[in-house]
């Protein structure tokens, strides 16, 4: 009986162990992917504020020749 109690402790441990390993692997592959998803949102959050940026300048830089553009005109048509 003693040999059939050591069998079934080590089957049982084995079983405990693999589930442990599984668990654990399904752990770091959710961790993984959570790494990954925020990796790439701020990626997109980097390329975001970079296209905005660039987006105010273009508007400010238009204003800036629209209106100079209209002060010469104007003295143009004045003077």
């Amino acid at each position: 009986m003693r040999m059939n109690d050591t069998l079934a402790d080590l089957e049982t441990a084995f079983h405990e162990e693999a589930d442990a390993e599984r668990h654990r692997r399904q752990q770091l592959r959710r961790q993984s992917a959570a790494r990954a998803r925020g990796r790439r949102q701020d990626q997109v959050e980097r390329v975001s504020r970079f296209r905005f940026t660039g987006l105010v300048l273009a508007i400010l830089a238009t204003t800036v020749v629209v209106t100079v553009l209209m002060f010469e005109a104007l003295a143009l048509i004045i003077g």
